[in-house]
């Protein structure tokens, strides 16, 4: 039941991350202490969810100002006695910043018990209630009403049903249950709905669930950074290779004042209806969208004029490739699950996914690859094997807005040299 210090890893793991911030270049700058000590930091923050949470304000039907009126009329009301600032970001007009509060360690703990399972206690640890899918186990006494204490299971060892659980696990705050224990686990058919109504979490932060649908849309900070670092440009014909759930492809199109076309290819069919209601939701009208593997996405028979994937080569002005990764830089992340075969696997279908990305850019276009992991081998390595393979392309210069403090994603701009000049 301790409270949550650093994320805990499998040693392999822990030792393949470490390079992250211990490598030799990086110990010869800054000294074999200072790299170990960011590494420990770095390890603590990946735990706790962010200082912020970042709303992008849908800036074609609201303005930024009404937007941030009545978001704090909304959270005003979940917490009429806590005030939430309501911050603009300073370079982006389209981001609005509320500060999470916590991490609350003086909360008393219930002898009523639920336990949810890692997922669901990452949700709540970023403002969301427990509903009831979430919930693993609850004390047998538990009835509608009860305040609860609840806690993650960060390494998936409690069983489903189980009346009280002794293993690894995090406080992660009160609430008041919703649902009897046997209405949970005792019913014919699963119930739904919300199961805990958080009260006390162990860090205070607003629930967005159908507040201001269509105005605003919840994103991290770092994802919405990656859609401006693209700059996409209204007329253009853009292209989001990995689209799911839709944050960025709506975000993109919402940059281009809707005018224009971003193709959106995702190869699940249910996270492509993720990306169509979303894209419905915002009322944005320029987006198509395509369940469609994207290693595949490049055909070589320029006769084919068909409005779907394949597309002949060079036919997008700008490519955005927010990558399959290993997720280790999404917070809060308690507990890695991952072995290190699993955390390793990703780089060769980045490099498929690259190889189409930079075939289908035109001359002079732009190209952006991010992920959402720390590791070398998806990150800086994936750069450095790019310039190598693709003389075509040539690193540039971020602008100071993809220059955000976090750990959670890094952005490179790609441009054919035929029309920007080299820097």
């Amino acid at each position: 039941m301790s409270f949550f210090p650093k994320i805990r890893l499998r040693d392999e793991v822990g030792d393949y991350l470490r390079n992250v911030y211990c490598n030799n270049e990086l110990v010869a700058a800054v000294g074999a202490d200072e790299a170990e000590r960011r590494f420990v930091c770095l390890q603590c923050r990946l735990s706790h969810p962010p200082s912020f949470t970042t709303v992008r304000v849908n800036t074609r039907l609201i303005s930024g100002e009404n937007a941030k009126r009545l978001l704090g009329e909304e959270i005003g009301k979940q917490f009429p006695s806590v005030i939430f600032p309501i911050h603009r970001h300073p370079q982006l007009d389209d981001l609005l910043l509320i500060p999470a509060i916590g991490p609350r360690k003086a909360l008393k703990q219930h002898p009523v018990q639920v336990i949810v399972g890692a997922q669901c206690g990452n949700a709540v640890l970023r403002g969301a209630h427990v509903y009831s899918a979430g919930i693993v186990s609850a004390s047998k006494w538990m009835k509608e009403g009860d305040e609860v204490s609840v806690y993650s299971d960060i390494e998936g060892w409690c069983k489903r049903g189980a009346t009280e659980f002794d293993g690894t696990k995090v406080f992660i705050g009160n609430g008041i249950s919703e649902l009897s224990r046997s209405e949970i686990f005792c019913s014919q058919s699963p119930i739904k709905g919300k199961g805990i109504r958080m009260t006390d979490p162990v860090y205070l932060s607003p629930s967005f669930d159908n507040v201001l649908s269509g105005y605003i849309f919840l994103q991290n900070l770092p994802s919405a950074v990656a859609s401006h670092v693209l700059d996409p440009q209204p007329g253009e014909r853009v292209l989001d290779m990995c689209a799911a759930p839709g944050g960025k492809t709506t975000h993109i199109a919402t940059l281009m004042n809707d005018q224009g076309e971003v193709i959106a290819m995702e190869k699940i069919a249910k996270k492509v209806e993720k990306i169509k209601q979303n894209a419905s939701i915002l009322k944005l009208r320029s987006i198509r969208t395509y369940c469609f593997n994207s290693t595949k996405a490049v055909t070589q028979d320029t006769r084919d004029q068909a409005e779907g994937p394949p597309f002949p080569p060079e036919s997008f002005d700008r490519v955005l490739l927010d990558a399959p990764c290993s997720g280790m830089g999404q917070r809060p992340i308690m507990a890695g699950a991952l072995s290190l075969k699993e955390l390793t696997s990703y780089q060769p279908l980045q490099r498929k996914l690259f190889s189409a990305a930079v075939s289908l850019l035109k001359p002079g276009g732009t190209l952006v690859y991010s992920t959402c992991t720390i590791t070398l081998s998806e990150n800086e390595e994936q750069v450095a094997w790019a310039l190598k393979t693709f003389p075509c392309l040539q690193l540039q210069a971020q602008i100071s807005l993809s220059r955000t403090p976090s750990v959670m994603i890094l952005l490179y701009e790609w441009t054919r040299r035929s029309a920007i000049p080299q820097i």
